[in-house]
């Protein structure tokens, strides 16, 4: 294998070191072992590996910018996340260019690319699907990046997330405790890191109350509102509708209590609803709603400390965050 379509990734998968310790050893950073250049070194010359001069010069040239990417604007989660990390961005002497990627792959890729050719120190995002084209060529380019939120398998990329089992986990037994035993779940995405990982927490958790996994009570959504309308007219339409419900997002957790609410059921009463995400109206809904609830602030700003520290040669260790239940109902 030789030639100019070879990566950096295979660079570093060669010379058995990580994407940033190759990146770091061919734009020449000291914030290397002896050790690690010889075996890059050695690696480029076994490949025939030929450098991307351009994505060369971003690593060089500090413009004192971050591109933040987030899932979707409209989102409340995402805009309290976007908030923190411009915070601590700023607090870091770097602006924030923000981006929406309306949880589409093709706008995602377009930010991508707007952010490779603004020329920005590095890069959070909370990434699309399973890994497009302009995902790949970020990383392969060497620009620091940092996932929130979501991860991609096979990207070697420090990250910030939470734990979804921890907070399911309690919302289960709470729910199995106050006597539901048709508890109906709208998940998000599969293709999403988030969706997929909600989704096992819920099935995982209802063998240890003495609850089964019942497809009829399952569904799947986009994570925005529409799809929770959809999703909840679809479960409450059923023989033997739930009695609770879980939503994986607070989008969708939104159309649910709009579908509810449209054929004429109580909320608290005729239907209990758990929503993953603290947003501030759902504790000022009539009546409260209980949430699984992530601390926004910490993942905003640990995302940019983790950047920080990618930019600044290190090669931090991704963080996981820990998720509760709130208990709105009594």
């Amino acid at each position: 294998m030789a030639g100019k379509g070879v990566t950096i990734r295979e660079v570093a998968a060669h010379a058995g070191v990580s994407l940033g310790t190759a990146s770091r050893v061919l734009s020449g950073n000291p914030a290397t072992s002896p050790e690690a250049r010889t075996r890059v070194s050695d690696a480029v010359v076994a490949l025939g590996y030929r450098p991307n001069l351009q994505a060369r010069s971003l690593r060089l040239t500090r413009t004192n910018a971050i591109g933040l990417l987030v899932s979707d604007v409209r989102n409340p989660f995402f805009a309290d996340v976007a908030h923190a990390a411009e915070q601590a961005a700023l607090g870091a002497d770097y602006v924030t260019l923000l981006g929406n990627a309306n949880e589409n792959v093709d706008q995602q890729d377009r930010y991508i690319e707007t952010f490779l050719n603004q020329r920005v120190d590095g890069v959070v995002l909370a990434p699309q699907g399973r890994g497009s084209g302009s995902l790949q060529a970020l990383v392969d380019s060497g620009l620091p990046v940092v996932f929130v939120d979501r991860t991609v398998d096979g990207f070697d990329v420090p990250s910030v997330t939470t734990d979804s089992r921890s907070g399911m986990t309690e919302a289960v037994a709470h729910l199995a405790a106050r006597g539901h035993h048709r508890i109906g779940f709208i998940g998000g995405p599969q293709a999403i890191s988030t969706g997929r990982q909600r989704y096992d927490a819920f099935v995982e958790t209802l063998p240890a109350h003495g609850l089964v996994v019942d497809d009829a009570l399952i569904t799947f959504g986009d994570f925005q509102e529409e799809s929770g309308i959809r999703a909840a007219e679809q479960l409450l339409a059923a023989p033997t509708r739930p009695t609770a419900l879980i939503a994986a997002d607070n989008l969708m957790a939104l159309g649910a209590l709009a579908a509810i609410r449209s054929r004429g059921l109580r909320i608290g009463s005729d239907i209990e609803v758990v929503a993953f995400d603290d947003i501030e109206w759902l504790a000022h809904y009539d009546p409260p709603i209980s949430v699984i609830a992530q601390d926004t602030d910490a993942v905003g700003r640990c995302a940019v400390e983790l950047l920080m520290r990618v930019i600044n040669g290190e090669e931090p260790e991704s963080i996981v965050l820990t998720t509760r239940f709130i208990d709105r109902h009594g």
